[in-house]
């Protein structure tokens, strides 16, 4: 069987796009599901949950780190952001490298999906990545002078405390709450299980992992140019630069019930991918 895992065997094309449908699917329908959770904030700092990490981490703990990482940061943006009416255009693009960097690396980073110890590294690296390159991003624009700090009263420079306390909380919350925890039970059960369903080998340890980085050294090199890259997006919206934004605010203007709009477009976009991989492994079964 070729894929994840197969000495010598790559993905399909078909493979590669359903890991990537399923990838953005899962994760789309998760950030649904905070939608109708309110968020909390104590003073500038926020307290909620900002995502499901354990859903993306299932995806590139068992299938190929790039196609699942690359899906899932998408799946945000199409089902959640465009679709609710709230979309930054080109500003999105921040988000969506420094995501698919964070998942990208913690799937590489684990080698054995049975091995807690590397489940509970993937998990907690997703939202140190992803959310330091934000507080950098955030930083840096205090710093530039495009926009105010959130001082705390007569304490200055205590950006840096609330910066690193909200890391502090989201890796508490989101790394390990709804990361590491769940994703310890949810990716050895399911290891050996769901990969046949796409003709994919379970990923075995100890065998080199297609999706993964084949020189460290330029992997970093790009890695770097993409965080950088994230940082130039970021501040267009700071510049007040909206390129192919829409703010409609459906979500606001139509209520939660308006959250089923982006449920059917995940089903219809599974059910077309599914449907096209049936008739793909039909056809090579002839």
């Amino acid at each position: 069987m070729r894929g994840i895992g197969a000495p010598g065997g790559d993905l399909t094309t078909p493979q590669k796009l359903m890991i990537f449908v399923l990838s953005m699917a899962l994760f789309g329908l998760s950030n649904i599901i905070l939608e109708v959770i309110p968020d909390v904030s104590i003073g500038p700092i926020d307290v909620s949950v900002s995502y499901f990490v354990f859903v993306p981490l299932t995806m590139v703990a068992l299938f190929s780190p790039f196609w699942a990482a690359l899906g899932a940061p998408l799946g945000e943006i199409i089902f959640t952001d465009l679709l609710m009416g709230d979309f930054s255009g080109l500003a999105e693009v921040e988000g969506f490298i420094q995501m698919f960097l964070a998942l990208y690396i913690a799937g590489t980073l684990i080698r054995n999906p049975r091995s807690r110890t590397q489940i509970w590294i993937g998990a907690i690296t997703v939202v140190l990545i992803d959310k330091a390159l934000s507080a950098i991003v955030d930083l840096s624009k205090v710093w530039i002078g495009l926009e105010d700090p959130e001082f705390v009263e007569g304490l200055p420079q205590s950006i840096l405390a609330i910066e690193g306390i909200g890391l502090g909380v989201d890796i508490l919350i989101s790394g390990i709450l709804f990361g590491a925890i769940p994703a310890m039970w949810l990716i050895p059960a399911l290891h050996g299980k769901i990969e046949p369903l796409l003709g994919v080998r379970p990923r075995v340890p100890g065998e080199p992992i297609p999706g993964a980085a084949p020189k460290a050294g330029w992997f970093v090199a790009v890695a770097v140019l993409l965080a950088i890259a994230s940082f130039f997006f970021a501040f267009l919206e700071a510049w007040d630069i909206s390129i192919g934004a829409v703010e409609t605010e459906l979500l606001d203007q139509y209520g939660d019930g308006f959250l089923w709009v982006s449920v059917g477009a995940i089903v219809v976009t599974l059910g077309i991918a599914l449907v096209l991989f049936r008739l793909y492994r039909k056809n090579q079964e002839r």
